[in-house]
């Protein structure tokens, strides 16, 4: 529709318009205030839900016997044993009358240095963070050739269960192959889960076939998503690259490799010149790379690190470099002897890695012992993480491994500890693996030998269940406040929740603190919140008919918590602290199930159980009301109001689309008329004067 603002009438019709649509949106301005009340009584209604939801959390801790059964474990002598007690453990007392052994962690140590006694008295020391074959001359082993490296490549690959197939497969690059035979070597974890690798089919769930060709065959598929790490053993390594620029320097991804075996290949515009190793380099640690035939040099590489120089400009863009190569490489394994039972862990090294890293490795293990290299005396040993006797008189840790039984020489090795706790309680002569162990709810620490008696006596630690009563009804008391607040505050019905014109006059501020007013008392005297502290109160002073409670402690009042006197607060609680502490230790049990004692009605109900059941009758109530982030607008009262409300506000908004148009349809036609009266006058305007 076309609309004519005054070029006729010469009057602001645009303005006329926005006045007299101000008064008809007044009506929708009514509609728009009185749905915001609502959403601001919905959102207080779900933050006193919020309030009663933390309390009925700390109800349901106070339906706990851990609340009310604290217990106090004291020891006549701490130096010798020292105790706690868990809730569980009954008030009694324990005679310790002898400790004849603590128990000890099984040690095995070399009984001489794998090092060279040349290099221990006075010689350069060892370095724990270089790797083993640049030092390998320093150890007893390479002297006298009782220890020599395996050839192989050492790879990690990490798969993921389907929770179907049996069969999954390493990926594994063009020319390599799983070295068979050392199967016993490698190792295969499913979540942590250690798995004896074999080469036939697997015979029991805990092991796993692996074939040369990369081919893992559980008998039990892994579960959806199981993390599978697997060691294993190539033949050789086979690694290709393209180069996407001039390159003067190549980083193969092993190290640590061996001169047998070695291969480099360069394709360049379609031809390929295959290289070997040519002589070492002395002082520098590296070795010629020289072609097959001719001896030319190409450049050099460091085996230890398996970094490759190239000669000149190096290598150009688009070279193919393949290099073929093994690794010196070590496999051993550590068992131990553990209250689990015999845990056994497989361990892959190359020469290239240090003493630092392989110790790493060792104890960040599941073998269950912990490694230590001591660089003075060249001697190594092993201590299992835990203590006490799990293998009778047998050993409690075992080794294999060229690596381990000769060149660190635990072959000769000799173990000690792997020792029970001995000793008499109340008479009773028994042995625990740990010198901290668990009796009826009492955990014991023997911190000595010795052959007196050390007494240690449970009692109630009333002073605990004071304080877990006091922070009970502390939190009772900030609920009620909050809510006595809530509904005592002052509703101030002028100020109504601002309409869109109102905003535009007043500040940021202003409008700050007159919303502030308009919230304030829209849950004054709400009779929901208001029933709920009267329901609240009455839990709390009526008495507990509970065969559970003694007559003397069955109210509140009676174990020195009562009401405070000034009746403003609602109903807050206050306690005579001696009191309570009295009750508590005369009968923990009468007062402990004054609070958590259950029972077929509310009388026999102790007063946490009525007040949870008070609770979660007011939450269900108002969750009725005012709902909660995950309720839609038709499942709660207050929604839906809102509901009806905004069909309202759409079909009034729809109305004064047409009432303005209708107001404009009227302008323009007025407009046109005038147009045509005064096109009218000019034309008789012209005609007299044209007479």
């Amino acid at each position: 529709m076309v609309r004519i603002g005054g070029l006729a009438s010469g009057m602001d019709i645009d303005q006329m318009v926005k006045d007299l649509m101000k008064a008809e949106r007044m009506p929708l301005d009514k509609l728009k205030q009185k749905k915001q009340v609502l959403e601001w009584q919905r959102d207080d209604y779900r933050t006193m839900n919020t309030l009663l939801l933390d309390f009925r959390s700390e109800l349901t801790q106070m339906k706990l016997t851990t609340k009310y059964r604290a217990r106090a474990a004291a020891s006549t002598n701490e130096d010798r044993v020292t105790a706690t007690a868990s809730s569980a453990a009954a008030q009694s007392s324990y005679s310790i009358s002898q400790v004849t052994e603590l128990a000890s962690a099984a040690t095995r140590t070399t009984n001489a240095s794998s090092l060279k006694d040349s290099q221990k008295n006075g010689g350069e020391k060892f370095d724990l963070s270089q790797s083993i074959r640049s030092q390998q001359s320093r150890f007893t082993a390479f002297e006298d050739n009782t220890f020599t490296w395996e050839q192989g490549v050492v790879s990690q690959a990490s798969l993921k269960g389907d929770g179907t197939s049996t069969s999954l497969k390493i990926d594994l690059p063009a020319g390599e192959k799983i070295l068979t035979g050392k199967q016993d070597n490698m190792s295969v974890k499913v979540d942590g889960k250690i798995f004896k690798v074999v080469s036939n089919s697997p015979a029991s769930e805990n092991e796993v076939q692996l074939d040369e060709n990369g081919q893992l065959t559980f008998s039990t598929a892994p579960k959806q998503g199981a993390v599978i790490k697997v060691d294993y053993i190539t033949d050789q390594k086979v690694e290709s690259k393209t180069l996407t620029d001039v390159t003067k320097e190549m980083q193969l991804s092993k190290s640590g490799l061996t001169a047998d075996g070695f291969a480099l290949k360069i394709t360049k515009d379609g031809t390929t010149a295959t290289y070997e190793l040519g002589a070492s380099i002395d002082g520098e640690g590296y070795t010629q790379l020289v072609e097959n035939g001719t001896g030319t040099s190409i450049g050099k590489i460091n085996l230890t690190t398996g970094k490759i120089i190239f000669d000149g400009e190096g290598q150009p863009k688009d070279a193919v470099i393949e290099a073929t190569y093994k690794q010196d490489y070590a496999a051993f394994s550590i068992g131990s002897y553990t209250s689990k039972g015999e845990v056994r862990e497989n361990f892959l090294i190359n020469a290239s890695e240090s003493m630092n890293q392989v110790i790493d490795k060792v104890n960040s293990s599941s073998a269950g012992v912990s490694m230590f290299y001591d660089t003075f005396t060249g001697q190594v040993s092993l201590t299992r993480t835990e203590t006490g006797n799990f293998n009778k008189d047998a050993a409690e840790i075992t080794v294999s491994g060229n690596f381990m039984e000769n060149m660190l020489q635990f072959s000769s090795s000799t173990e000690a500890g792997g020792k029970n706790a001995v000793f008499t309680i109340n008479g009773l002569t028994t042995e625990r693996n740990s010198n901290t162990f668990e009796m009826n709810g009492v955990t014991f620490t023997l911190k000595q030998t010795f052959a007196e008696e050390v007494s240690v006596s449970v009692n109630n630690d009333s002073t605990k269940v004071f304080d877990n009563i006091k922070e009970f009804v502390n939190k009772y008391n900030e609920l009620i406040d909050k809510i006595q607040k809530k509904t005592s505050e002052e509703r101030y019905r002028k100020y109504t929740p601002l309409t869109d014109d109102q905003r535009e006059t007043l500040s940021d501020k202003q409008q700050e603190k007159w919303e502030e007013m308009a919230k304030s008392g829209l849950l004054r005297r709400d009779p929901l919140l208001g029933s709920v502290l009267t329901n609240m109160r009455m839990n709390f002073s009526q008495p507990v008919t509970n065969d559970k409670v003694s007559g003397a402690f069955n109210q509140l009042a009676k174990i020195g918590i009562t009401t405070t006197a000034n009746y403003l607060e609602g109903g807050k609680l206050e306690i005579n602290e001696a009191k309570l502490r009295k009750a508590i230790e005369e009968d923990p049990e009468s007062v402990e199930n004054l609070f958590r004692g259950d029972g077929a009605t509310d009388s026999q109900k102790g007063i946490v159980q009525r007040l949870y059941d008070t609770v979660s009758k007011t939450m269900n109530q108002l969750k009725e009301k005012a709902g909660n982030s995950f309720s839609t607008q038709q499942q709660f009262a207050i929604g839906r109001t809102l509901k009806g409300l905004d069909s309202r506000i759409n079909s009034f908004e729809k109305r004064l689309v047409q009432v303005e148009d209708r107001y404009w349809r009227q302008f323009t036609a007025m407009e046109k008329a005038i147009q045509r009266s005064n096109q009218q006058s000019m034309y008789l305007m012209n005609q007299f004067g044209g007479q």
